[in-house]
């Protein structure tokens, strides 16, 4: 087995070496999981509630501890690192504070002369993580899957193996040892080792959160196992701007959903779909925001952008701002250039001409990076048009002084979430997840807590002997 050595993407110097377990260490961490996990489930769900009530604290007790290996893990400015963990805690805390009227049985109509509909677990949850936001997507996931009742199996991105570690010990101080395991997996046999666990008896469902073509990989071992699967895969979401909208207002959000976690987000903002009679005015903004911000050391106040997380993902941003280009896109601002400086540096950029070529990658593939690409449109048919040429459809972003008008236009995108006037963005208090090949389930809110739960009728005849 190759041990996992992590890497600071603002230096490109080793941070830690943490040594693969083998095919036994995998099986006894998800022997230990399955051994707790019926235990954690004849708790009562106040009891269930405290341990994550206390997770809550351990996290924001350990805030600038965990921020800050985020941030040197995987290069994210430690501002947005410290409101990742204070989203977790949030998180954390809304379902603590909400758990009775999520989780607790309720009565229902029926056949029966009591009918009760009761949330019952899987059993093991098997996740599969990526390193963007490290703490954020086990949290969200793990929080309402335990409230439940099952037990959490992580196997997380190489790149924030400490980050796994330090949310397994997390839960550990918050007294839920044993029902919660990160594995260090070698990445030669994650493709073997994800299909041997899935199959396990033990692993009641899966969730992935990641790239379409490795989430369809395992949706299919899923499948085969006869065992549910949460996919949030790829997106390349639209935001479409109307000519009637608040400018300022579009603009400010369209610079913030892009380039924020250096453009590392699935849900960010990446197609920018202008009407024509603001197209000029839309784009100088945009160009002369972005030509602003500050590439630099993501522990200094004043950057605005970090490093990229790794430099095959600077590499593969690149190779579709280029190959746009030999389409027809046109570079306004950024350069494709590897910086000098130690470390997986990108400049921003902004490309135009989306409109030209349904197959320029900057348009129909998923750019995890911070480039940005505007393309322009006379019309709201055409917008619409433009939006849905994507195979993706994890969310979109519609901007209009007229609601209904908005409305009109958002209805007609495909997308698992809708925003109007609002940059998109994840909240503990609603769903989130896509279609298409941005996947399917949900996570968050009260139809993500129940992904993981055996939603189960009872069905009570009351029977009087004589």
């Amino acid at each position: 087995m190759t041990d996992i050595v992590t890497v600071n993407p603002a230096t490109g110097d080793p941070l830690a070496s943490y040594g693969s377990m083998d095919d036994r260490a995998i099986s006894l961490s998800l022997e230990t999981v399955a051994a707790a996990q019926p235990d954690w489930a004849r708790r009562s769900l106040r009891a269930r509630v405290d341990r994550l009530a206390e997770l809550a604290n351990v996290l924001e007790r350990r805030r600038v501890e965990f921020a800050t290996l985020i941030t040197t893990e995987m290069g994210k400015r430690l501002v947005e690192s410290l409101a990742e963990i204070d989203k977790c805690v949030a998180t954390c805390r809304y379902y603590v504070e909400h758990a009775e009227e999520i989780f607790t049985p309720h009565d229902a109509e029926g056949p029966g002369s009591r009918n009760q509909i009761r949330l019952e677990p899987l059993g093991t949850i098997l996740a599969i993580m990526p390193w963007n936001f490290p703490f954020w997507q086990v949290i969200r996931f793990a929080v309402p899957a335990l409230l439940v009742g099952n037990g959490v199996l992580i196997k997380h991105a190489p790149n924030t193996t400490g980050c796994a570690l330090a949310i397994e010990t997390a839960m550990i101080e918050a007294e839920m040892e044993g029902i919660a395991r990160a594995l260090v997996v070698d990445p030669a046999v994650v493709p073997t080792t994800v299909e041997r666990l899935i199959n396990h008896d033990a692993i009641g469902a899966v969730t992935f959160t990641g790239s379409t073509p490795a989430g369809a990989a395992v949706a299919a071992v899923a499948g085969r196992a006869v065992k549910k699967s949460v996919l949030e895969l790829g997106g390349s979401d639209p935001f479409v701007v109307l000519d009637d909208c608040d400018l300022e207002q579009a603009v400010s959000a369209a610079v913030a959903s892009r380039f924020g976690n250096c453009g590392q987000s699935c849900l960010a903002a990446k197609r920018f779909i202008v009407h024509k009679r603001i197209a000029d005015e839309f784009t100088t903004r945009f160009v002369e925001s972005v030509s602003a911000l500050r590439v630099g050391d993501p522990f200094d106040e004043a950057s605005d952008l970090g490093p990229m997380a790794r430099d095959d993902l600077r590499d593969a941003l690149c190779s579709q701002v280029l190959r746009s280009v030999d389409l027809g896109a046109e570079m306004l601002v950024g350069q494709t250039d590897p910086s000098d400086r130690p470390g997986w540096w990108q400049q921003p950029i902004v490309l135009s001409g989306g409109e030209r070529d349904r197959l320029m990658p900057a348009m129909a593939e998923e750019t995890f990076g911070p480039a940005a690409i505007i393309a322009v449109v006379d019309h709201d048919d055409r917008a619409v048009e433009l939006a849905n040429d994507t195979p993706y459809g994890l969310a979109a972003s519609i901007w209009s002084s007229d609601v209904e008008r908005a409305l009109s236009v958002g209805r007609r995108v495909q997308s698992g979430a809708l925003f109007i006037n609002r940059a998109v963005a994840s909240d503990a208090r609603l769903p989130f997840g896509g279609v298409r090949r941005s996947g399917y389930g949900r996570e968050l809110g009260t139809v993500g807590a129940h992904e993981f739960a055996n939603v189960r009728p009872l069905v009570i005849d009351d029977v009087t002997l004589g």
